[in-house]
């Protein structure tokens, strides 16, 4: 059941005049809507990076600033971090879609949710739903921003708050915009964590004149539209032939941590862990040019070196039945199949690409806005 109390304080916006309610409004205003802090607020969010804009959020009930009178939370179903949040500060948990929303929010805020709202759930607040995105719209709109902002290489980021739309994700008007500086070779999780921070104080400034933003919103432009689809395991394949070692690297930088790279060696797939980036091979013979895929152990270094088209990338493990280090591969698996093979035949000294399905879709050389 929604909880129905409400402050002293709260029932005094019943007796504001009718004329600060708010014209730029998603819906029309109704009494007990206020046109300025504190807001009632109904947050949708899921996963770690929503948690950061939900603790801003319920830190400011009690702040100087009186930003927000009221605070619960919708979620998915399952033990998703924003959830173990709320339940955690005695926050409201309702589950998804919510019910009995009337004339008991006046914004909603959406961060991270994955679930496309219905016009009428958005028509019933009065200043409609916010959502926090994690990129400069419209680049990059989609459930995967972080991602493939890595992955494409692009060297400026940062975080939009619009007011979203229904039919459609991510097109909405945009009410705030703050850019971020992508660090070198910094990995999607770690970009994810400061633009959580960012865009919970983004949203936060958002609040506090929340009425003048929505009287200047402006639409997103029609130029510069990117998507960001959602990260898939057969982005994960690595193709020797035509990915450079940055492409490698960004690759790796980007989804590594949640998908391991791949490829296929003697008609089996290998996951490649523990990246270590481009390495400087000495060849034997320099005047033999090595075909994408040729290995080279690097005893000093512990590292299984791979050809790629434009060098050689290093790994210091494997996992094949199990976890292997670049040794015990090279030991236990390599260097015999190296010894058994043919003189004709290279299969055993080769990683074999796999070409990724439709949905991967290629990476630039490189990007910036």
């Amino acid at each position: 059941m929604w909880t129905t109390g409400r402050t002293a304080g709260a029932s005094l916006r019943v007796l504001r005049p009718l004329q600060r309610c708010c014209p730029q409004a998603a819906a029309p205003c109704r009494l007990g809507s206020s046109s300025r802090p504190p807001w009632r607020l109904l947050f949708f969010g899921s996963d770690q990076f929503a948690v950061e804009s939900l603790k801003l959020l319920t830190s400011s009930r009690s702040s100087v600033e009186g930003i927000v009178e009221s605070l619960e939370v919708v979620t998915l179903s399952g033990d998703v971090p924003v959830k173990t949040f709320a339940q955690q500060n005695q926050l409201a948990v309702h589950s998804w879609p919510p019910h009995n929303v009337d004339g008991r929010f006046d914004v909603g805020v959406v961060v991270s949710f994955g679930c496309l709202l219905h016009e009428r759930l958005i028509n019933k607040f009065p200043y409609g739903i916010l959502n926090v995105h994690p990129s400069l719209l419209p680049r990059w709109r989609g459930p995967a921003p972080i991602f493939h902002t890595i992955l494409h290489g692009d060297s400026v980021t940062g975080v939009t708050v619009i007011q979203i739309r229904p039919h459609r994700f991510d097109v909405g008007p945009i009410l705030n915009q703050e850019l971020h500086q992508v660090p070198e070779n910094c990995t999607a999780d770690e970009l994810g964590a400061a633009l959580a921070t960012k865009g919970a104080h983004l949203l936060i400034d958002t609040f506090m004149t929340l009425s003048e933003r929505l009287a200047h919103k402006r639409e997103q432009r029609q130029t510069g539209v990117t998507f960001a689809p959602k990260i898939t395991t057969s982005m994960s394949w690595v193709v020797w032939e035509e990915q450079t070692c940055e492409q490698i690297d960004r690759l790796y930088r980007a989804i590594g941590s949640r998908i391991p790279l791949r490829t296929t060696w003697m008609g089996r797939t290998i996951k490649l862990l523990d990246f270590v980036g481009k390495c400087h091979i000495s060849l034997l013979d320099p005047e033999r040019k090595p075909v994408p895929g040729s290995l080279s152990y690097q005893k000093e270094s512990n590292t299984l070196a791979v050809c790629c088209k434009d060098g050689w990338v290093g790994f210091k493990a494997v996992l094949l039945k199990k976890r292997l280090t670049a040794a015990d591969f090279y030991n236990g698996y390599l260097h015999q199949a190296l010894q058994q093979r043919a003189p004709h035949q290279t299969a055993g000294g080769l990683f074999v690409s796999r070409r990724r399905g439709p949905e991967a879709h290629p990476m630039r050389e490189n990007s910036t806005l």
